[in-house]
């Protein structure tokens, strides 16, 4: 794989279609030291982004959240995203708008700091192997918990919030286990690493946490909306870890990670059941419903 600071091409980059090689920030920049950054993930599906204005829309809460603006509006960060993907010629891959402060301050304050604001796409496939999509991936239960709502802004995609994430991660695939199943503080279950989570049980209902610490992902309520057209009952309330056993099928949510079923989570296992591809089915005739019509 091409090393991501490698690659060819332009970056939309304050304003600007700068070459790919030369977008640059400083090493003392704020965004980098106190993690003063924000940011989006969007998926490309035969040339257009999927739920852009959505995505954008978040995109900006998140830089409020974290107490600085965007200088732009969200239909030029609409415009941008579209302009970069159309320059790159990506037809079926990811999105990234990230804002961040810059170095004009080193401390804790910034008041004074530029906001720099960059959107880069690339040609990506599967954020799992397409084989252990179709098998189902495994969890192990990660020690790190999603924090208490009053100690974050959980409802962002900031960049400090990911930290235990990639460790939960890294922990997880030690173990051979391909990503991690976080608690949240009271010790119900949250989300993945970098998705949420779904629970079928043996009645064909749908189980779904409360997103109340963490992020209520786009793909989640895309998936919700699906289910509910197809009547089923979507539950979404605090699951207790020791409620686990009791589900036939799991899978995960996520821009990147779509629509991924889940055959294992630590000791107890999941069918990979017709449902499950039934709900992935649908949702990919709705991300690429847009350019067939």
């Amino acid at each position: 794989m091409i090393p991501y600071d490698k690659r060819e091409g332009k970056i939309w980059y304050n304003n600007e279609l700068v070459d790919w090689q030369d977008v640059k920030l400083h090493v003392l920049s704020h965004g980098l030291h106190y993690a003063s950054c924000v940011f989006e993930g969007e998926r490309v599906y035969d040339g257009d982004i999927f739920k852009l204005e959505e995505h954008t829309s978040r995109f900006f809460h998140s830089a409020r959240r974290m107490g600085f603006e965007i200088p732009y509006t969200e239909k030029e960060i609409n415009e941008a995203s579209k302009k970069i993907v159309l320059s790159q010629k990506v037809k079926n891959g990811y999105v990234r708008p990230v804002a961040w402060r810059g170095s004009e301050m080193m401390a804790i304050s910034a008041q004074q700091t530029k906001i720099h604001v960059a959107v880069a796409t690339w040609e990506w496939g599967s954020y799992f192997d397409p084989k252990l999509k179709l098998e189902g991936i495994k969890l192990n239960i990660s020690n790190w918990r999603r924090p208490a709502p009053n100690t974050i802004p959980w409802d962002t995609k900031a960049a400090g919030l990911y930290m235990i994430c990639t460790l939960s991660k890294h922990e997880a695939e030690k173990q051979g286990f391909t990503d991690s199943l976080m608690l949240d503080h009271e010790g119900y279950v949250a989300e993945a690493t970098g998705a949420n989570i779904f629970f079928k049980d043996k009645n064909g209902s749908l189980h779904t946490p409360v997103p109340d610490s963490f992020l209520d992902g786009i793909t989640r309520r895309t998936i919700i909306e699906i289910a509910k057209s197809k009547n089923i009952i979507v539950n979404e309330r605090k699951i207790h870890p020791e409620e686990i056993k009791d589900f036939v099928g799991c899978f995960l949510t996520g821009t990147a990670a779509e629509v991924t079923p889940v055959s294992q989570i630590d000791k107890f296992n999941f069918k990979v059941c017709d449902f499950i591809v039934e709900l992935s089915e649908s949702y990919q005739q709705i991300v690429r419903k847009k350019k067939a019509a």
